[in-house]
């Protein structure tokens, strides 16, 4: 199973729609927040058309309008502010913030652990569970605009620049 992960999106519409193309052909998409408007969840619906898992993020503004949009788009579930589910045998955790997603990695109850906020792209390990950040998908903080595409199957992960 192919996962695209993203974050830090902050409303750039071009950078969003980048990132979907890129991630054409994943079966699923984690969203680790700051989408921040919900016309910038609703481009993310109709351009996924597989299930997206959303956590907030700081700088999510109208999360009353945001879960109106997932509420409109069956294939969107909001988890709030961190989400554990499973994919296919793959026990993932979610949340925004780095130093929580650390800490949620450390425990090892995840086989993969992702998050955002300090918009740095990295890929790492805390034990035997795997850590994403994907970066920036807006690229205005760090000038580099990026998401990831695990495949669970051969355990492959990688950094797309949009």
């Amino acid at each position: 199973m192919k996962i695209g992960i993203v974050s830090d999106i902050h409303d750039h519409l071009a950078k969003l729609r980048a990132a979907l193309e890129r991630l054409q052909g994943a079966a699923a998409l984690l969203c680790c927040g700051d989408i921040c408007s919900p016309f910038a969840l609703r481009e993310m619906g109709r351009g996924f058309p597989g299930p997206i898992h959303v956590v907030w993020g700081n700088n999510d503004g109208d999360l009353y309008r945001l879960t109106e949009v997932s509420q409109q788009m069956p294939h969107i579930r909001v988890h709030g502010e961190l989400a554990q589910l499973e994919l296919e045998g793959v026990r993932v955790g979610m949340v925004h913030y780095d130093d929580v997603g650390r800490l949620m990695a450390g425990g090892g109850q995840f086989d993969l652990v992702c998050f955002g906020h300090n918009h740095r792209f990295e890929l790492g390990r805390a034990g035997r569970t795997l850590i994403i950040n994907p970066g920036e998908a807006c690229g205005w903080l760090t000038g580099q605009s990026t998401c990831a595409l695990l495949d669970t199957a051969t355990g492959q992960s990688q950094r797309l620049d949009l």
